[in-house]
């Protein structure tokens, strides 16, 4: 969307697909970072963004075993919202998509799902799609797959991607949410859990060690109800509203990456071409990443329409190297912070990585920085 919207902005006619007839998916990102925010104060939107519905943290504080650590601060950063912004992403991409429809070259066709390339001469010229009342092909001078990790195109396409898998699942569930609630964003133990305010609920993210869903599941929902209470002691009186598995959600964490992003007529961008963990909420930040990177480069040249196969590498040469320092990172935190089994009590401690982190508060900003701003920010050209 955040692609689609700013090549429309370029005057370049796009079509953008959303096989729903909304953007009401639960459980999706909704982590907004500093660069995210900067993004839109760049396209003059900051203030109407601010208006929608959210919450926002200026610091990221674990606590694991009862120990509270600053992480990351983002307070020093030199931007206009030195924070993150937690919203539904359904509410960012409605903001994404009312501001691109006023661009006359920007069609979103919803209840529209891509199901097949169209290649001629081994270059893809577009793509099939299956809509309620039929299919229909939808030709273009560039095909990007914006389809996430499981990416249809992607597969489609030949590519094939490295994968890196952390030692965690994510279970997400609601819990509701009082104002007296004081439940801080992440907790360590058995487990751990982080909680973001959604106003009248909590939306939960429980961590489990990687393929321990089904021994969880043997356990019974009362453990799981105990692991909760014990994280979060003030939603004790409340784990009692998962009534089963079926008010779960399992998100199974990868992390992996294309060698190559692109093939004659089709490019990659976001999870399409490098999955992200949830650790830090990165992912959807590094995807606008690569749209406004792909905007930039490519935009200019798919208006005059002499785009040619040299220039979507030209994206993954400008990109890769965030994705695979983030990855890196989020790949050292996992392992250093998360239990090695369903029973293993070590994430009581206070990990070394954060031990160090408590005493030299510049390591926080160094992470505020890290977390908030990424690797090369990109900006909006005019």
């Amino acid at each position: 969307m955040m692609l689609g919207t700013l090549l429309a902005r370029q005057g370049v006619e796009v079509i953008v697909l959303e096989k729903h007839a909304d953007f009401l998916r639960d459980f999706r990102g909704d982590t907004i970072h500093p660069s995210t925010q900067e993004l839109i104060h760049e396209l003059g939107w900051l203030d109407e963004f601010h208006r929608l519905p959210h919450s926002t943290m200026d610091r990221v504080t674990v606590a694991v075993g009862g120990t509270p650590v600053t992480f990351a601060d983002f307070r020093k950063l030199p931007v206009r919202s030195p924070y993150i912004a937690f919203m539904p992403q359904w509410e960012f991409l409605n903001f994404l998509a009312t501001k691109a429809a006023t661009f006359p070259g920007f069609q979103l066709m919803q209840r529209t799902e891509a199901s097949e390339m169209l290649i001629e001469n081994d270059r893809v010229v577009g793509v099939r799609a299956t809509t309620d009342s039929g299919q229909l092909e939808i030709r273009a001078d560039l095909v990007v797959a914006a389809d996430g990790r499981h990416s249809r195109m992607r597969d489609q396409a030949g590519l094939r991607a490295k994968v890196s898998s952390p030692p965690m699942d994510v279970l997400w569930f609601r819990l509701s949410r009082r104002a007296t609630d004081r439940v801080e964003f992440f907790q360590g133990g058995k487990g751990a859990m982080v909680a973001i305010d959604r106003g009248d609920y909590w939306q939960v993210a429980y961590t489990i060690p990687t393929d321990s869903y089904q021994e969880l599941r043997a356990l019974g929902i009362g453990e799981l109800h105990n692991r909760i209470g014990a994280l979060a002691p003030a939603l004790r009186d409340r784990v009692h509203e998962l009534a089963s598995w079926d008010d779960i959600h399992q998100l199974t964490v990868r992390v992996d990456r294309l060698d190559n992003w692109y093939r004659p007529g089709l490019l990659c961008i976001g999870d399409a071409a490098h999955a992200m963990s949830p650790a830090g909420g990165v992912g959807i930040n590094l995807a606008i990443q690569d749209a406004v990177a792909t905007a930039n480069i490519l935009g200019p040249k798919l208006l005059a329409h002499n785009l040619t196969d040299a220039d979507p590498p030209r994206v993954q040469a400008r990109r890769q190297l965030p994705v695979k320092l983030t990855q890196l990172f989020q790949l050292a935190i996992l392992r250093d912070l998360y239990p090695k089994n369903l029973h293993d009590n070590t994430a009581t401690h206070v990990p070394p990585i954060f031990r160090v982190f408590r005493r030299l508060p510049v390591l926080r900003h160094a992470a505020g920085r890290f977390i908030g701003l990424g690797v090369r920010p990109e900006h909006i050209r005019s």
